[in-house]
């Protein structure tokens, strides 16, 4: 047996040991990392190794937009932005049957963009938008259902954290590129959502909600633009190269901050909670993304990439197959990983093979990220999936059979998103940023 086939063997086969046993993440992956690493170095060397692996990867000024993003998601989330977007989403789609429901895709796709997170998303919105469908004879099993298969949008539009790791593992792919990448697959995402919606809101008769006066609708809309002025100036001085992402994050957190003062919502003795929470979300993201590093340093020395990559292209050529079983393998991981270790582990077995047979790495960026998306609102581990019910106050296996529909028509998405390369890749092109 070769090196390689054996290292393959002993990394995954730990990795599912440790995960079994109920392991944390992290820490299954550095010790899967550690015992395959001493298959082939000697135990002092492998310590030195991992040790200097865990420090070096830590060492990136990109990397510092993580945990600012994430400081700005956690203001936002508490500073009452949601409730500005949310009225804003009811000037959007106010009229349409299920129009609440509707409203909480929109303020999903608003919210989640800003603030970057799945689960602060779902959250939000869910504790807002759901006590209003309940009282307006919406279905409690619809209405979580909406905010669940809606909330990860936001890790598609950006400005989001988990673009920015995969520019970090991916070997450094343009994040201004990615950004502006995600934005048309996000929208698609929203739409999908919609579509579903809109077809249970007229099988059961959802209500409309009553139609807002124009003066009202013009008072909403100024109202929310100084929330949404947040994507244009953050995603507009990126693009623009007036700062880079780290820089733009920094800014995130002061217009997010200042903001939140303006509307009274966020009280001085609330900023120790809101530090100490970005503190935990970054020290959990930047252990993954350590640990993920010593993980790829292993595959990399072993030359699992290659054997894994020469084994896909050694059973087809055909590009659209080879994709096929991509998208079914990250599907099937997304079940039960979560989104940010699954980038780091998944990104450098597969960029190789994509970029082989002539995939843009920005596209493949979106591709990766649209299917394990779809993992955030699955069981057994979707973090949105759990937030929205808990806050719908709603078991899991009550809402999953709802969720179905909403599962297939994005499965359609992810297709689609996949094999129509341009949808990607037309704003970075249109913006010269390929």
């Amino acid at each position: 047996m070769s090196l390689t086939v054996l290292s393959g063997i002993v990394i995954f086969g730990l990795l599912l040991l440790f995960l079994a046993l109920g392991f944390p993440i992290a820490i299954s992956i550095l010790l899967s990392s550690l015992f395959t690493l001493m298959l082939i170095m000697p135990f002092d060397t492998t310590i030195l190794t991992g040790a200097q692996r865990l420090v070096t990867e830590m060492d990136s000024f990109t990397m510092l937009a993580v945990p600012l993003f994430v400081l700005a998601g956690i203001i936002m989330n508490n500073g009452g932005i949601a409730f500005k977007l949310i009225n804003f989403a009811k000037v959007l789609v106010g009229r349409l049957p299920g129009s609440l429901a509707h409203t909480n895709v929109v303020g999903n796709m608003l919210f989640g963009s800003i603030a970057g997170s799945s689960v602060a998303s779902a959250a939000a919105m869910g504790r807002i938008m759901t006590p209003m469908q309940l009282n307006s004879g919406y279905d409690r099993k619809y209405a979580a259902a909406v905010n669940i298969a809606s909330a990860p949008a936001g890790l598609i539009i950006p400005p989001t954290s988990i673009l920015i790791v995969y520019s970090l593992v991916s070997g450094g792919t343009s994040i201004a590129a990615l950004f502006m990448a995600g934005y048309i697959p996000g929208i698609l995402w929203g739409l999908a959502t919609m579509i579903v919606a809109y077809v249970l809101a007229k099988k059961y008769k959802y209500p409309i909600s009553e139609k807002i006066a124009w003066r009202d609708k013009a008072y909403l809309t100024l109202d929310a633009i100084p929330s949404l002025l947040l994507i244009v100036i953050v995603i507009g001085g990126i693009v623009a190269g007036i700062f880079t992402a780290t820089e733009g994050a920094a800014v995130a957190v002061v217009y997010a901050t200042i903001l939140s003062m303006i509307y009274r919502n966020l009280k001085i003795r609330e900023i120790p909670n809101i530090l100490r929470e970005t503190v935990e979300i970054t020290g959990m993201i930047l252990l993954l993304i350590t640990v993920s590093g010593l993980f790829s340093l292993v595959m990399s020395y072993t030359g699992l990439p290659d054997a894994i990559s020469n084994s896909l292209l050694s059973l087809t050529d055909n590009t659209i197959i080879i994709l096929l079983l991509m998208t079914v393998i990250l599907l099937v991981i997304g079940t039960f990983m979560d989104i940010t270790p699954a980038v780091l582990i998944f990104t450098p077995i597969f960029l190789p093979i994509a970029m082989d047979m002539g995939i843009d790495p920005i596209h493949f960026g979106i591709i990766i990220t649209f299917n394990l998306c779809i993992g955030n609102i699955t069981p057994p581990v979707g973090s949105a999936l759990f937030v929205g019910a808990s806050v719908a106050d709603i078991r899991i296996e009550k809402v999953v059979p709802v969720l179905i529909p909403f599962f297939i028509v994005l499965f359609i998405m992810l297709l689609i998103v996949t094999f129509t390369p341009v949808l990607s890749m037309f704003l970075p092109e249109l913006f010269n940023l390929t």
